[in-house]
């Protein structure tokens, strides 16, 4: 940071600052033009992601005239099932464990 010399030195100009967000654009600018990247760079840097959810719509098995508690207990099993879909079991091995 620079001063100003008609301010006191202790005190600086905020727009001769560096922000965080200057800092990162000037860090990502670096990386883009750096033009000596390997490839086991850049497979160091690559990221996994977890597999698509798979979405089944709830309405379906709840149409119709259905009392509270029943309407209860379809909304727990459907809670039951997301969660072991979210573990990674297909739909075969949920009505296994059921």
């Amino acid at each position: 940071p620079r001063v100003n010399s008609s301010l006191a030195s202790d005190e600086l100009l905020l727009e001769d600052l560096e922000t965080e967000g200057e800092r990162q654009l000037k860090s990502l600018l670096h990386q883009q033009l750096d033009t000596t990247a390997s490839i086991e760079q850049c497979k160091s840097k690559r990221r996994c992601f977890a597999p698509a959810a798979f979405y089944k719509p709830f309405g379906e098995e709840a149409a119709g005239a259905l009392t509270l508690s029943q309407f209860q207990a379809l909304q727990e099993s459907n809670k039951e099932t997301s969660s072991l879909r979210e573990l990674g079991l297909s739909d075969s091995e949920i009505l296994l464990w059921k």
